[in-house]
């Protein structure tokens, strides 16, 4: 982005505690809280509001509902836009011409953290910040923090080690669920040997082959590890990275295993391309958004013959989550700015979303109850059982490196992806984009 500059980087949490907090509705029958207005539906009337997100497609859908409960309380109008990958890009431009979205629902704590340092954020007002503090545990508060304001509230978690797989093409196989890196590849081959793709991946766009690559970087090189790449205390050219890339070359180069057209496909036809009708592959990786996408476009029934896996081990690790999130700021003050932020910082937005599928809410008061299915059940189990809990690294990074379409660490993984070979060269480049970004 052009007007943000150096940012802090926020710690990365400890393991024990996130692993605690990231779905800590699992563990509360709270619900309480949360309404703007108690459903008079006209405290807003006769003001619009502006929101922005990456959110398209079903994800777009599922924030729209959410939306318009808070139209229903309050009489506001809401404009959502899409502004897809490019958040960062389009977010600046938007903040640079004197137009920016009123509320904007960002995946990335080093964006947030860019805009709170360059002042084109609203710290929460009394009224959010005590919602805040009520709903989520401190680690989430002091992930939306900067200087020690609050700006971020943190609407919508991910869990981003799930491996989905089609049981039909698995069965029809003989295929098993793996539990290892080495099985996993091996589990593919069985796949791909019946006649079916083992795997289908959307690289068009950088930011789910950085998923790829923290999965397999906390398994191969541990969580001290991690947190040192992702603060830039180690540079991409260490031995650890040189590892990481190496395993992942082993799949991403092997066009045995991987359906062909990956380099043009999107993430959302990667996962079509699993559970369509025909199935056209078997597997795909991505976080436990992937639920809704099933959902909304194709005739798969997760749970039933769409189910998934936990990430597999790598030299014997031990289980381990890298999870996201989606925090809404607020970028002017506009009167029913606050009132939508306060709106989602409450359990009844989230459990909106909650109930339709493919969302995890860190908002503690969500009652469980909500969660419709036993996969989502599933997905809390693998955070907090986790021994190893990190937030994504590239989300943490300046956006210049870590979440911008077209440069940094986006793009030089699709390169990566079209030529796996070039590890050490992959490498150079992302330590020079790193030092450039962290300037």
């Amino acid at each position: 982005m052009k007007s943000i500059g150096r940012r802090r980087i926020i710690p990365i949490l400890a393991a024990t505690s996130i692993a605690a907090l990231a779905l800590a509705g699992c563990s509360s029958g709270g619900s309480g809280g949360g309404s703007t207005s108690g459903g008079s539906g006209s405290a807003l009337k006769g003001v619009t509001l502006n929101v922005a997100s990456d959110w398209s497609g079903a994800e777009q859908k599922n924030f729209e509902a959410v939306l318009a409960q808070f139209t229903k309380e309050t009489g506001a109008k809401v404009n959502y836009q899409s502004y897809g990958s490019d958040v960062a890009t389009t977010l600046d431009t938007k903040i640079s011409g004197g137009n920016p979205p009123d509320v904007a629902v960002v995946p990335q704590p080093g964006l947030l953290n860019n805009l709170a340092k360059a002042g084109s954020l609203q710290p929460l007002d009394a009224a959010t910040l005590k919602e805040v503090k009520a709903n989520y545990s401190p680690d989430w508060v002091k992930l939306g923090s900067y200087n020690d304001k609050v700006y971020g509230v943190w609407f919508k978690g991910a869990n981003k080690s799930t491996v989905w797989y089609n049981t039909d093409v698995y069965d029809a196989a003989g295929a098993t669920v793996p539990k290892t890196w080495d099985d996993f590849i091996k589990q593919l081959g069985v796949i791909s040997d019946s006649g079916t793709p083992g795997i289908s991946i959307g690289a068009d766009a950088g930011w789910p082959l950085t998923d790829w690559f923290e999965n397999v970087y906390l398994r191969s090189a541990g969580g001290a590890m991690y947190d040192k790449l992702t603060n830039h205390e180690i540079p991409w050219t260490d031995p650890s990275v040189t590892k990481a890339l190496t395993i992942l070359g082993q799949l991403w180069g092997n066009s045995n295993l991987v359906q062909p057209g990956t380099a043009q496909r999107t993430f959302g036809d990667s996962v079509t391309a699993v559970f369509g009708a025909p199935p056209k592959a078997g597997t795909v990786f991505e976080g436990d958004f992937v639920a809704g996408n099933i959902a909304s476009d194709t005739k798969s029934v997760v749970g039933k013959n769409a189910k998934f896996y936990d990430f597999p081990s790598v030299d014997g690790s031990g289980p381990a989550v890298v999870g996201g999130g989606n925090a809404a700021i607020q970028l002017t003050t506009h009167k029913g700015a606050a009132e939508l932020m306060k709106y989602l910082a409450g359990p009844e937005s989230a459990t909106i979303w909650v109930k339709l599928g493919g969302f995890t809410s860190p908002n503690k008061k969500v009652d469980t109850s909500a969660y419709p299915d036993a996969t989502t059940k599933q997905i809390a189990e693998a955070v907090l059982n986790a021994k190893t809990f990190r937030f994504d690294m590239s989300d943490q990074a300046p956006s210049a490196f870590g979440g911008t379409k077209g440069t940094g660490e986006w793009q030089i993984l699709i390169d990566f992806f079209n030529n796996p070979k070039d590890i050490a060269g992959t490498q150079a480049k992302l330590e020079a984009a790193a030092v450039a970004a962290w300037k």
